[in-house]
């Protein structure tokens, strides 16, 4: 594929950062820690709810778009040493507008994903316990007041081990599927689509929980020692893993549990069973709880930093800065350095990182230049604690919601991945006018499946079209008021 980025020649670009040393084996372990989360021991489940068997053919479709996708930003990353990530490459092509969409999309994913987060380690250790209902939400409620209040001291994740939990994660679900794959059945299989197409459609809606992360490579950059080279390779080897693991998860869960995929909450624990036993709920209850904290702890401290930088730059209040670095104002592009992901997202992937997870950068991808990433968006020994405090009221008020509703774990799942797919759709979007050639191919090839995507989504797409305009409307405003000499506006584009 070409090395060059539209309309500029980046044979140069390629070089690492200073002290940039990692090879393909390293950069593959940390994209690794970016891509999966704990989220992942509550899709199986939910999946198989919408779509029965057939959610393996939702798994198969999500692992297909993650190639293009994958490939479109570790593309980025390679041309954009350090690129900043999915905001700054929406800054870059679309303008100072799209981006504060884009970390609108990723703060407020933060209180949705936070809560989902706790919740998927909540219901592992409930149902080891056999708490019920009320334990469920007590250890829900446990787990977001430790996460904020170890914010509001200052105490978050390492990198290192940040990486440690996802080797953990790794191990529990080699565990999981080697134990469980000679109970497969195949009548378990069968009727393969018993909610049509539909359900699909549904389950791939949620599973892009999931298949977050890919970002990771923009930002990561910068410490390979041959980006332009390591990279895709990095990339690949990742591509491959989290193939192989997803595939197994996907086909054990539903050949050996059956119509019990559906209704149980705790898949990796049955599946667990068959080799450990009784203790299978305790095993998997601990790994929960602490895979859930990690996430929602680092996604936390990055949706707290990225609400600080987009007040700086004049797309949330101004009053939301307090306490991030004086020294780092002005940079539109702070948003894709701190809050990717929602871990996001990724926090039960997380803020993952919302992965909640994975929605920070040091929870994305663990590594030792996490001060590089998210840490040094404050000062040393500060925190941006109106933030963490409006993060921690939104996440309060939407966990209420859900334990008075009894709506459970799903919505916010599908709430959380459809900000997150349009945080994706953005980034490729990018691509495709700053890459050319056989990248700007790829990258208009992952720009079509992700919409594709986007569109399972269904109801949940108003999430962040209602992100969208108040993000818009907020601009505004703030513009009318610097004109008006009253505040800070947003920078041109």
């Amino acid at each position: 594929m070409t090395d060059r980025v539209a309309g500029t020649d980046r044979a140069g670009a390629g070089g690492g950062g200073p002290g940039g040393r990692l090879g393909p084996g390293q950069g593959t372990a940390l994209l690794l820690g970016a891509v999966l989360g704990p989220g992942v021991l509550a899709l199986p489940h939910l999946a198989a709810a919408a779509a029965g068997p057939a959610s393996i053919v939702a798994w198969a479709a999500l692992l297909a778009l993650s190639v293009p996708v994958a490939l479109t930003f570790a593309a980025l990353g390679g041309r954009f040493p350090d690129g900043g990530g999915v905001a700054a490459f929406a800054a870059r092509a679309f303008g100072a507008r799209t981006a504060a969409v884009t970390g609108w999309w990723f703060y407020f994913a933060v209180p949705v994903g936070v809560p989902a987060g706790a919740l998927i380690g909540a219901e592992y250790v409930s149902s080891a316990l056999g708490l019920g209902g009320g334990g469920t939400l007590a250890v829900t409620c446990g787990l977001l007041a430790a996460a904020f209040a170890a914010n509001h001291a200052g105490l978050r994740f390492s990198g290192g081990l940040q990486l440690l939990l996802a080797v953990l994660l790794v191990a529990l679900l080699v565990a999981a599927v080697a134990m469980a794959l000679p109970a497969v059945r195949p009548g378990n299989f069968t009727p393969f689509a018993p909610h049509g197409p539909e359900g699909v459609a549904r389950a791939a809606g949620v599973l892009f929980f999931a298949f977050v992360g890919w970002e990771a490579a923009s930002h990561l950059s910068a410490e390979f020692a041959d980006p332009r080279r390591h990279l895709p390779r990095a990339t690949a080897l990742t591509l491959a893993v989290v193939g192989v693991l997803y595939t197994g998860l996907a086909v054990t869960v539903i050949g050996v549990l059956g119509g019990r995929a559906a209704v149980s909450p705790v898949p990796l624990a049955l599946l667990l069973e068959h080799g450990a036993g009784s203790l299978a709920g305790p095993v998997t209850a601990g790994a929960a709880l602490l895979l859930s904290f990690g996430a929602i702890n680092t996604y936390v401290a990055g949706g707290a930093r990225l609400g600080a930088a987009l007040a700086r730059d004049g797309a949330l209040p101004a009053w939301l800065a307090g306490g991030a670095d004086p020294g780092r104002a002005g940079q539109g592009a702070d948003s894709a350095r701190v809050g990717q992901g929602a871990d996001s997202a990724r926090v039960g992937q997380g803020a993952d990182s919302a992965r909640v997870g994975q929605g920070a950068d040091s929870a994305r991808v663990g590594q030792g230049a996490d001060s590089a990433r998210v840490g040094r968006d404050a000062a040393p020994g500060r925190v941006p604690h109106r933030s963490l405090l409006l993060l921690a009221v939104l996440s309060g008020a939407v966990t209420a919601a859900v334990a008075g509703s009894g709506l459970g774990l799903d919505p916010l799942m599908r709430a959380t991945s459809a900000c997150l797919a349009a945080v994706t759709a953005v980034g490729v979007a990018a691509a495709t006018r700053l890459l050319s050639g056989a990248w700007r191919r790829t990258a208009a090839v992952a720009m079509v499946l992700t919409l594709a995507l986007l569109a399972a989504c269904g109801p949940y797409l108003l999430v962040p079209l209602v992100l969208a305009a108040g993000a818009l409307v907020a601009g505004r405003r703030r513009v009318r008021s610097s004109a008006a000499g009253r505040g800070p506006g947003w920078p041109g584009g």
